[in-house]
């Protein structure tokens, strides 16, 4: 068994991922994985960045498949014993103009940015070694779907006791609700994604009380951060930041030292604590 600290970002082979994983080879004392579902375009970017002189490593992962989730846990344990910092950057959303019907958007969309975001969750942070880094790639767009939330939701979604089973609950009748077509009737906005990322953001504050509960000797920090508004195949060319700038704020928070305590469980954007 290695005693290499080890990094796994997910979701990595392009855009903001891929800028992380470089940002982490250069400063991460230990073993960097880029982790994606094909493993021809993960195999490509690893490429990529060695011909930059750089050395990730590359395991497939498809965040929406429980099997994948679970074959990258037991490497990492088989190998590692554990894992040092987890970044889940893995996420998709729909074009503005796509034609594919609202309940459909809301499904796809929750299966992977929550959902299987979750899953990996559920799956890798008992693995989590002390001092480990936590970071959930949350969105602005989580802050301004909770405010076009009704005043009942935003409640649930701010309250610092909801469970993560309340949560998965509130997160599925979203995706029933835009089936019947009542969402909005049932106080929720018009953004699948940004329910995805409240999901996210939520999540990451209950995993945060967990830990804390369950863990607090081991100095694990865990946070959610918004990467801003990247030039990415997700946002398009015409947002304001690189995709390098975009990975600043989750490469800062993989990597806050060991004596730090915090942040921890909150949800951070261009370094700063932002009220949620």
């Amino acid at each position: 068994m290695s005693s290499v600290p080890v990094a796994v970002v997910t979701g990595s082979n392009k855009g903001i991922g891929l800028a992380i994983v470089r940002a982490l080879c250069k400063q991460f004392p230990g073993d960097v994985y880029l982790t994606c579902r094909d493993p021809g375009r993960g195999q490509a970017a690893v490429a990529q960045l060695q011909q930059e002189g750089l050395r990730p490593l590359f395991h497939q992962l498809d965040i929406d498949d429980l099997q994948s989730i679970r074959a990258l846990r037991d490497f990492l344990k088989e190998k590692y014993g554990g894992l040092n910092v987890l970044v889940n950057n893995a996420g998709i959303a729909f074009k503005v103009h796509d034609t594919a019907p609202f309940a459909v958007q809301a499904e796809v969309t929750l299966k992977t940015n929550f959902f299987g975001t979750r899953n990996v969750c559920t799956e890798l942070l008992p693995l989590m070694k002390p001092y480990g880094r936590v970071v959930n790639v949350s969105s602005m767009v989580s802050s301004s779907a909770l405010r076009g939330c009704s005043q009942e939701l935003q409640q649930k979604f701010r309250s610092d006791t909801i469970t993560e089973e309340e949560l998965v609950h509130l997160m599925t009748k979203f995706v029933e609700d835009t089936k019947k077509n009542i969402h909005e009737k049932e106080g929720w906005p018009n953004t699948a994604y940004g329910v995805s990322k409240i999901g996210v953001t939520v999540l990451s504050r209950i995993q945060a009380r967990l830990l804390n509960e369950q863990r607090r000797g081991d100095h694990i920090l865990l946070n959610a951060c918004c990467p801003g508004w990247v030039r990415t195949d997700m946002a398009g060319p015409k947002a304001t930041k690189s995709p390098e700038e975009g990975a600043e704020t989750p490469v800062y928070l993989a990597l806050l030292p060991s004596g730090a305590d915090a942040p921890h469980g909150q949800f951070v954007s261009d370094k700063t604590v932002r009220p949620w």
